[in-house]
């Protein structure tokens, strides 16, 4: 890693918090901020007061929070505090200010008119997503559209964003993917039994409980592939609760007694479910690059996945493709996966895929010298 004498002084703006608060986003500056610190970045995030727990604190593995107020509204929650978060970047006058995801960065123009260097990381076209309304989605696309084109330097986190900055905008970016932890299997089970749970006989999906993940549709393949003695695990939870999430609620009640709505789970509760599941499922229709997918290979999991561009994007020979929205594919997908039990070593070939391509390591080196050179520009 490469260390520098001075600190860089690095604001984050854009997710609800962190740890264990639910999102990609969320999850992937809870990885990338500890190792920016040790690369000798002075890294200060501001995360929405709603969600940020108190017993976190105000410093956490040498990063600092900075608490800002959030309406809990999902039309006006992110530029609110974007807005608020940018205006307090400007009196703290950082090196660089990060601004993670395309809704945020439709704050990109005030930014630099107020003389910051602005990095903008492209998670994923937000505006795809079916949660979002007419005006939502205008919105996400000037979102999108101001942080390309006003931002120092920009990164995206999959070959397919990069096409669609480039042919949209006319413009370069970053490539850095995001990164996977190889975890040290737990030994424990106690989660298994507080839900019911056999190891190797429930199939997996972990996600926010919003309709582009398209739980509906695993929950209709499940129950048509009547896999005897198996369970279908559901975790995660709804950052607004809504029609969709109870309707998912709903579907796990006495209709399916083999489905299982977990709620939002971290830590070792999280690792356990994870360890022992049979196998993995996302259906999604939209994803960014999906940092479950990475997990559940990381635990050696098989998965099967929508073949939308950013799943098909991790080539893994442990990854199943079936057609988007195909129930009757996704339903024989099931049932052939359920009766092939890894050995393993193949679950250790799984672990050792994501653990050589996919290094947070290589994630925050990457990032750090995307810094830099927005640094130089901004001077310039």
């Amino acid at each position: 890693m490469t260390l520098v004498e001075k600190p860089l002084r690095v604001i984050m703006l854009g997710l609800r918090g962190f740890p264990s608060v639910q999102g990609g986003v969320e999850t992937h500056a809870e990885h990338l901020c500890p190792l920016l610190v040790e690369l000798g970045c002075d890294i200060e995030v501001i995360v929405r007061s709603p969600y940020q727990s108190v017993k976190t604190g105000y410093l956490w593995r040498g990063i600092r929070f900075r608490s800002i107020w959030a309406p809990r509204s999902k039309g006006l929650e992110t530029i609110i505090h974007t807005l608020l978060g940018v205006l307090y970047a400007a009196i703290k006058r950082p090196d660089i200010l990060h601004i993670q995801a395309v809704g945020p960065a439709i704050m990109a123009p005030l930014a630099r008119l107020l003389g910051l260097h602005v990095v903008v990381t492209h998670h994923g076209p937000d505006y795809e997503r079916q949660k979002w309304g007419v005006i939502a989605k205008l919105v996400l696309r000037l979102g999108e559209s101001f942080g390309m084109r006003y931002s120092n330097a920009r990164i995206v986190i999959s070959e397919v964003i990069r096409k669609i900055v480039h042919e949209k905008y006319g413009l370069e970016s970053e490539l850095i993917p995001n990164g996977v932890d190889i975890p040290k299997l737990p030994n424990t089970t106690a989660i298994l039994k507080t839900f019911g749970l056999e190891p190797e006989r429930y199939v997996l999906l972990v996600s926010r409980l919003v309709p582009e993940k398209r739980h509906h549709d695993l929950i209709q393949a499940f129950l048509q592939a009547t896999l005897e003695g198996w369970k279908l695990v559901l975790v995660g939870a709804s950052d607004h609760p809504d029609a969709y999430a109870q309707s998912l609620l709903d579907a796990a009640g006495q209709q399916a007694p083999n489905v299982v709505c977990t709620g939002f789970q971290t830590g070792l509760a999280l690792k356990e479910l994870y360890a022992n599941a049979g196998f993995f499922v996302l259906p999604s229709s939209h994803e960014g690059l999906p940092i479950v997918l990475l997990e559940a290979l990381s635990f050696g999991l098989p998965v099967i996945a929508s073949d939308i561009p950013a799943n098909l994007e991790v080539t893994c020979s442990g990854i199943s493709y079936y057609p988007l929205g195909d129930l009757m594919s996704l339903t024989t997908q099931l049932k052939k996966r359920a009766q092939k039990k890894l050995t393993s070593g193949e679950r250790e070939h799984l672990r050792q895929f994501v653990q050589e391509k996919y290094k947070w390591s290589i994630v925050a080196q990457k990032t750090f010298d995307v810094y830099m050179t927005a640094k130089k520009r901004g001077i310039v």
